[in-house]
């Protein structure tokens, strides 16, 4: 089996090579892993093809699409805050590059299996306080708009049999390790993993704002999962909302309490930084999650583990 991973060398793309390398049950042998990023990725494997070069460049984007590639992982993109400060680049990379790495799909003799990570940031504006399966995307931001077009596009192109795709709408994932992003969300990890760090955070949005995160650990397992998924039970429609919960940054910081204490919880203040508060109050704080249930995709337990998964990894 060969694989096809973009964004191979940032957080998510790094755990889903390690776990591809690491054998993916119920898929066949890995044995060959193409890795593309605009940094080079570093994996002591001879398997792994390191491709390193930015899919904004279309010809680029085309010479990562082998002749033989079975399942494509499509994870690189501008996040949220880069997106919306930087049009035009966000626009490039989130919608041009994703329509280039399709149209070069579609010239391969055998569709491949192209999961597309997706966000909750497709959703926005008035919304039920949980969101049902069949919500119209109503994006509120530049990242949310090019997300949609995406989702759009991967539909369009497995219906007319060009790919086999899964749109994968993922949750905000926390608690991510390493140094904050340009993502709006950025913060939801920061405010567990910086007071960890003895160092001290700033909650830029109203602590009773919910938020949909999912662990590093989940997620990585749900992408594994949408690779061997029968395609026949998403019923036409290849988009779906990954399991997640539903908590607050007052939730979050109450757990933190909890498990490591309350000096660690004091190095945390709330600042409302308004031009983060303009995208994140746009998201969505639930999702009905019954069809991905029944689809087998997995769910955290609650967010004392989220928060447990960190710490342990952090050691």
């Amino acid at each position: 089996m060969k694989l096809l991973v973009t964004g191979a060398a940032g957080f998510l793309g790094g755990r889903l090579a390690r776990a591809a390398l690491a054998g993916m049950p119920g898929l066949p042998p890995l044995s060959r892993l193409v890795a593309v990023d605009t940094a080079p990725c570093v994996f002591d494997d001879p398997r792994v093809d390191c491709r390193t070069g930015t899919i904004a460049d279309d010809g680029f984007t085309r010479s990562t699409v082998d002749s033989d590639v079975d399942i494509v992982y499509h994870l690189a993109a501008i996040v949220s805050g880069q997106a919306e400060a930087e049009f035009d680049l966000g626009m490039k990379v989130n919608v041009d590059a994703t329509r280039a790495l399709l149209e070069a799909c579609r010239r391969l003799k055998k569709p491949p299996r192209f999961i597309f990570t997706s966000t909750v940031a497709v959703f926005g504006g008035p919304l039920p306080a949980v969101v049902p399966e069949a919500a119209a995307v109503t994006p509120q931001s530049s990242y949310g708009s090019a997300k949609a077009i995406d989702e759009l596009l991967v539909n369009e192109y497995s219906r007319r049999g060009f790919i086999d795709g899964i749109v994968c709408r993922l949750p905000t994932i926390a608690v991510r390790p390493g140094a904050p992003n340009a993502a709006a969300s950025s913060f939801v990890s920061g405010i567990v993993r910086e007071p960890l760090a003895g160092i001290d955070a700033v909650c830029p949005v109203p602590l009773d704002t919910r938020l949909w995160i999912s662990s590093p650990d989940v997620v990585t397992r749900n992408l594994v999962h949408a690779a061997r998924l029968d395609a026949s039970a998403l019923e036409g429609w290849r988009s779906i909302n990954l399991p997640g919960l539903t908590v607050t940054p007052e939730e979050m910081l109450a757990s933190l309490e909890r498990l490591a204490g309350a000096e660690v919880r004091s190095r945390v203040r709330c600042e409302i930084d308004q031009r983060i508060w303009r995208l994140v109050r746009t998201w969505p704080g639930a999702f009905d999650i019954s069809r991905a249930l029944s689809l087998n995709f997995s769910v955290d337990h609650d967010i004392d583990a989220v928060v447990r998964q960190f710490m342990a990894g952090a050691q």
